[in-house]
């Protein structure tokens, strides 16, 4: 809890209707002023009675009021933008009147409230590490991919494939053990099994975009061993208020045209909300040094254009006690998958197509026992193609269905929180030539109990998650496979000859794979206010994963990350075949400490992160030192290569366990020089090894960033430096990879035009043209990141 001077609490009551009226049925009002610390009322402060989920606003002159408020003890949350949040506990009774001032600290670090859990947190009050990009900066940072719209976040890097498919990774972490969710929900397609699958989520639509850093699985499940990302958006709207806003935007360096929209609105206790986006771009230039041979020629990444576009239509119905609405999204996007030509110099592109429905809800109750609940309900049909010369080579597809539903009960001797009950199954399948994974059946049912109470300056979190997950796959295949060291010499012609007879004797084994595993999760936290201006946290987990279908499954190439993957099922004889694996398979336990240091008020602010995380059991995959066919004739673009009498060929890398260490910290630092002038500075670094010695391979590289914002009247300019290390802490199988200094400016005029906001901006990103290659993408020597780019957009709000 924020400490602030002693305030009393202003209470008023009603004058009643009649004199004969009975004060059992006076209606009571809780109200109050909400000021800066110089006595300036704060317009548009939002205050909340927590226990009752009653939220307004304050007007011009900072004022509030609740009215009809039943006798009680009561925690009022105060919060506006660029100040510390602010709870202070409330008495209501009959014989108090009188409106008392509330006063808000200055914080230089901005202050979110984060939607992805269903107890209270924020950046600067939670013993989990929690960061959030919303706003102006999610507007200036917003990119194609969402990996890349969140890298700058301390913590967060994208693995980059060539600008049309970036995931996040948090503190080395991504794919199966990163969720991603809309509105808290799955976002169910299939970007977790490759890094050349596009995640089915928009950040230009988006209201924020959350990130939950270390285990996040007692409120999401055993995917989220690693952490969250949360994208928020409106689709089911909880005010009939009129407001929206509008985006053009072009861009130089891949020709990107980009319009976008959202909307809400309503009618008396009904609400609308319609958004919509597309987006068109082309092969994205690099800065790479001219080719010899073709001096003149454009130096693009081949492959890197897309096309998408989306709408979602939603509409609610709200209620005194709570909301209930439904929504509908329509996503689709066809881009290039670098890295993925063939040798007839035809291209490969990725046909994505996915509908989306959610139905949420909340309803407040007013009995003794429960507060609130909170549902989520979703239904995901995902489709992904890979189209080659106009014909369809693999299609992936996902079909989901989610419920979750958070019941919160009324303050009891001072704990706070509820149950979550989670339910989720998934229809996973791919059918073509490069389909890897066989088609499986995910199901998970997952009970939760999560807890908080203040003590004093301290506030302790507890919480507990069990599941029962399964994975039924009626049809895993074990190929012969024609595996070899690449050190044995093949004549070429001996090569295809003995290809063509192995296809012609190829013999499979089919058999039913039925897995069944009992994640456990528990998370306890403390959170020490030391003073008005600073706090520390602790928190400690233990979190369970069961392994993915890929991970588990697999059996084939892998063109996305270039390898022959072989999943944890299967295991290579002394006699160089592989067969099924005779160990048993465990379930993934990470065991993470953190600990924050925070600063949240005044003109300088900060938050320190330091984390250890010790995972039992990791999978990952380990090299054999074999190759195999890929079964097609890939260009990869690297020159070396395509002369290679083994380009056909893929290493084969086997699924494996082992201990691993994940330790490192993140640091953000904000100083307010000015009323005008704001400074950012960050950090952040990890080490991940095998507990037995070597590194993990692709681990993000140490990164240092600042951050200059100048406003003046109705002119903003932002500067972005950030540089990252050179990363030599490698695998055997990795190379090292250079460090970069990335240089982002922008520059924004605002024009009020009435009951519309607009702004007109100008930003560049990569202005030194700086070569930079991602040492966690796995095309790294193939595609680079952009060269200089320059946009020019307009912004409008209303």
């Amino acid at each position: 809890m924020m400490k602030l001077s002693r305030l009393a609490l202003g209470l008023s009551l009603l004058a009643p209707a009649s004199l004969f009226a009975s004060p059992l049925v006076l209606a009571q009002t809780l109200s109050g002023t909400v000021t800066n610390a110089a006595g300036k009322p704060l317009a548009n402060a939002t205050v909340e009675i927590e226990a009752l989920k009653r939220v307004t606003s304050t007007n011009e002159q900072g004022e509030f009021i609740f009215s009809d408020v039943k006798d009680g003890d009561y925690t009022l949350h105060i919060f506006a933008s660029g100040f510390a949040h602010l709870h202070e506990e409330a008495k209501v009774q009959s014989n108090t009147a009188g409106g008392t001032n509330f006063v808000l600290a200055r914080s230089a670090i901005e202050v979110i409230d984060v939607h992805a859990t269903p107890m209270h947190l924020s950046v600067m009050e939670s013993a989990t590490p929690v960061s959030v990009l919303s706003g102006e900066t999610l507007r200036r940072q917003q990119a194609a991919t969402l990996g890349d719209t969140l890298e700058k976040l301390p913590g967060v890097q994208s693995n980059f494939h060539g600008n049309v498919a970036s995931t996040p990774i948090i503190r080395g972490l991504s794919g199966p053990r990163v969720l991603i969710t809309q509105n808290g929900l799955d976002v169910s397609d299939v970007s977790r099994v490759g890094p050349d699958h596009a995640v089915a989520s928009e950040a230009s639509t988006a209201n924020q975009i959350e990130v939950l850093r270390g285990p996040a699985t007692l409120f999401f499940g055993s995917g989220a061993i690693g952490g969250v990302v949360n994208v928020v958006d409106k689709r089911v709207p909880t005010s009939t208020e009129t407001r929206g806003e509008f985006l053009l935007e072009t861009q130089t360096v891949n020709d990107q045209k980009l319009g976008t929209f959202n909307v809400t609105t309503g009618v008396d206790n009904i609400a609308f909300y319609a958004d919509g986006f597309y987006r068109d771009s082309n092969d994205y230039e690099t800065p790479m040094a001219p080719d010899i041979d073709d001096p003149d020629g454009e130096h693009v990444v081949e492959n890197s254009n897309e096309e998408s576009h989306g709408f979602t239509l939603g509409t609610s119905y709200l209620f005194d006690q709570g909301y209930v609405g439904v929504a509908v999204e329509r996503f689709e996007r066809e881009y290039g998958v670098p890295g993925h030509s063939h040798g007839d110099d035809s291209s490969v592109f990725a046909d994505l197509e996915q509908t989306k429905y959610q139905l949420l809800g909340e309803y407040s109750f007013t009995n003794d026992f429960l507060q609130s609940v909170h549902f989520r309900a979703g239904y995901t049909d995902y489709e992904h193609a890979e189209v080659e010369s106009g014909f369809v080579g693999t299609t992936f597809s996902n079909k989901t269905e989610e419920l979750r539903v958070e019941l919160l009960h009324k303050p009891m001797a001072g704990w706070r929180g509820g149950v979550s009950l989670h339910y989720k199954g998934a229809d996973v399948s791919a059918q073509g030539e490069e389909a890897f994974t066989p088609p499986s059946e995910m199901e998970m049912f997952a009970i939760a109990l999560m807890e908080e109470r203040h003590f004093g300056d301290f506030l302790v979190q507890l919480g507990a998650r069990a599941e029962r997950v399964t994975l039924d796959a009626s049809s895993v295949l074990l190929p012969e496979l024609d595996a070899h060291d690449n050190d044995e010499e093949h004549e070429e012609d001996e090569h295809d000859h003995d290809h063509d007879e192995h296809e012609g004797s190829e013999f499979v084994r089919q058999f039913a794979v039925d897995q069944e595993f009992t994640p456990m999760s528990l998370s306890a936290g403390v959170v020490y206010t030391i003073n008005d201006s600073y706090n520390v946290g602790i928190s400690l987990s233990r979190s369970e994963r069961a392994p993915s279908a890929s991970e588990l499954l697999s059996f084939g190439p892998h063109i996305g990350t270039r390898t022959y993957e072989i999943g944890a099922l299967f295991d290579l004889s002394e006699e160089g075949e592989f067969v099924l694996s005779q160990t048993p398979i465990d379930l993934e336990t990470a065991n993470n400490i953190d600990l924050t240091f925070r600063k949240t008020q005044g003109d300088v602010g900060f938050v320190f992160n330091a984390f250890y995380n010790q995972v039992d059991n990791y999978y990952f995959q380990e090299e054999t030192g074999l190759f195999a066919e890929s079964g097609h004739d890939h260009d990869h673009g690297e020159e070396e290569h395509s002369e290679d009498e083994h380009s056909d060929e893929l290493p084969v890398y086997l699924f494996g366990s082992a201990d691993a260490i994940l330790h490192g910290f993140e640091l953000q630092v904000a100083w307010q020089t000015t009323d005008n002038l704001k400074l950012d500075f960050f950090a952040d670094y990890v080490k991940a090894r095998l507990k037995d010695g070597g590194a993990l391979p692709r681990t993000s590289p140490m990164r240092v960033g600042t951050h200059v914002a100048y406003t003046l009247d109705n002119i903003r300019a932002d500067l972005n430096i950030t540089h990252f290390a050179k990363q030599d802490d490698i695998s055997t199988f990795e190379t090292e990879t250079d460090g970069y200094t990335l240089v982002d400016a922008s520059i924004t005029y605002d024009i009020p035009m009435g009951d519309v906001d607009l702004s007109v901006y100008l930003s560049g990103e990569n202005l030194t043209d700086e070569e930079a290659r991602v040492h966690t993408s796995f095309l790294k020597d193939v595609a680079p990141r952009p060269g200089r780019n320059f946009a020019f957009g307009v912004r409008g709000y209303f």
